[in-house]
C-alpha cells in the first residue's frame, strides 16, 4: 500500500489506521475486524461485535465495535469503536481465528443482556440461540452467575426472553414489543396444518386467537416471491386465519405495530 493508493481511493478506510478492499462489503463484520487489528493484545471484541463469532449477527455496519480493556488500560480506541474498561478474567476472552480476540460465548451474552437495549439484546440473543451456540444449559449458567453483579436485572429480564426459534430480528423485536406491552406471548415459527394440509410456517402466531403477524423484508418484494405469498396468505385467510403483514416502514414505530395486534386479539376473543 503506498500514499498514492490511498489519495486515488484504491483502499477503502474502515477505521484511522485501517483500510480495505472496497469491493469488500462493509458490514459489522468488516468493522470489527478493522478493529481487532488496532486494539491492544489484552482486549477483546465484546457484546453484539463478539456475537458475530457465536452466531449473533445482528450489528448493523453503522453500529459502534464494542471493545473491552482491562481497567488500567488507557487505549481509546478510533472513532467507530466504543471502548469499556472492565476486570477480565482469564477465561473470559478467547481467539476465534488468528488475530481476532472475543469475549466467551457466555461473557459475551452477559455483555449483550447487559448493554445492548433489550429488543436489540433478545434479537442477538436469540440469533445465538439459534444457531446453537447459546443452549439453555448455557443460558441458566449465565443467568445463574447473575446475583450481585452490575446490571444483574436487565441481563436476567433479557435472558427470560430469549427464544432460539426466532429467525429474524424484526420477529424478536415484535416479541418483544407484545410482551413489554402485557399481551399474550405469540409462538415464533409456528407451523399451520389445517386438515392435514400444510399451508406454511408463519414468524409469529397466536394460534387461540388465529392470528398471525408475518414480516417481509425486502427478499419478499420481486415478483416471484409476491405472488407465492398473495398465495399463501389466501390460503391462509380461507382457513380462517388473520393475517398481519409488517414491512421495514411498520418497526419504525413498534408501537403502533402492538396496537394492531391488540385489536387484533381483542377481535379474536383473545
Amino acid at each position: 500500500m503506498t500514499p498514492g493508493q490511498l489519495d486515488r481511493g484504491t483502499f477503502r478506510r474502515v477505521l484511522r489506521g485501517v483500510y480495505a478492499d472496497p469491493a469488500l462489503h462493509v458490514d459489522h463484520e468488516l468493522v470489527a475486524r478493522a478493529a481487532a487489528l488496532v486494539m491492544p493484545p489484552d482486549a477483546a471484541l465484546a457484546g453484539r461485535s463478539a456475537a458475530l463469532w457465536w452466531g449473533g449477527r445482528t450489528a448493523g455496519a453503522r453500529d459502534p465495535v464494542r471493545v473491552v480493556v482491562p481497567s488500567a488500560s488507557a487505549w481509546r480506541g478510533p472513532r467507530g469503536v466504543m471502548v469499556h474498561r472492565t476486570d477480565l478474567r482469564p477465561g473470559d476472552v478467547v481467539e476465534k481465528e488468528e488475530g481476532i480476540r472475543v469475549t466467551t460465548m457466555e461473557r459475551t451474552a452477559w455483555d449483550v443482556a447487559a448493554l445492548e437495549k433489550v429488543k436489540d439484546a433478545v434479537a442477538c440473543l436469540d440469533a445465538m440461540a439459534f444457531a446453537g451456540e447459546l443452549t439453555d444449559q448455557a443460558l441458566r449458567r449465565v443467568a445463574g452467575s447473575a446475583t450481585g453483579r452490575w446490571g444483574s436485572r436487565r441481563v436476567r429480564r433479557a435472558l427470560s426472553l430469549v427464544d432460539g426459534r426466532a429467525q429474524s430480528p424484526p420477529e424478536s423485536w415484535v416479541r418483544v414489543a407484545c410482551h413489554v406491552a402485557g399481551l399474550p406471548a405469540p409462538v415464533p415459527q409456528f407451523v399451520v396444518i389445517e386438515g392435514g394440509a400444510f399451508l406454511g410456517k408463519v414468524d409469529l402466531a397466536w394460534p387461540e386467537a388465529r392470528l398471525i403477524v408475518e414480516y417481509e423484508g425486502p427478499h419478499h418484494f420481486d415478483a416471484a416471491r409476491i405472488e407465492e405469498d398473495d398465495a399463501r396468505y389466501a390460503a391462509l385467510r380461507a382457513a380462517g386465519w388473520r393475517v398481519i403483514r409488517l414491512a421495514n416502514a411498520d418497526l419504525r414505530d413498534l408501537d403502533v405495530v402492538v396496537e394492531r395486534i391488540r385489536a387484533a386479539l381483542r377481535r379474536g376473543g383473545s
